[in-house]
């Protein structure tokens, strides 16, 4: 059996073909909570991010998520202050 690599335009249509389709699951509206998390880790691990500019959906995404408070929940899980 010999051991051939893919060629640099097969990694690249097949790179093509997984954004095309996270990109049509997320546009659907029919991506499950599977299909956001492997669409953000395949951003993250081609090195993709973004900025929350000012009125941006990644700016509302931000500004919805709630705070943690280090200390709080140090004090509830242990009794105890860090």
């Amino acid at each position: 059996m010999t051991n051939k690599k893919a060629t640099e335009d097969q990694f690249n249509e097949l790179h093509n073909l997984v954004t095309k389709e996270f990109l049509a699951r997320v546009k659907s509206g029919e991506a499950s909570t599977q299909d956001l998390k492997a669409a953000c880790d395949w951003l993250s691990k081609n090195d993709i991010s973004g900025v929350a500019v000012q009125g941006s959906p990644l700016d509302k995404l931000a500004n919805i998520m709630p705070t943690v408070d280090p200390e709080l929940v140090q004090r509830r899980l242990y009794g105890t202050k860090l």
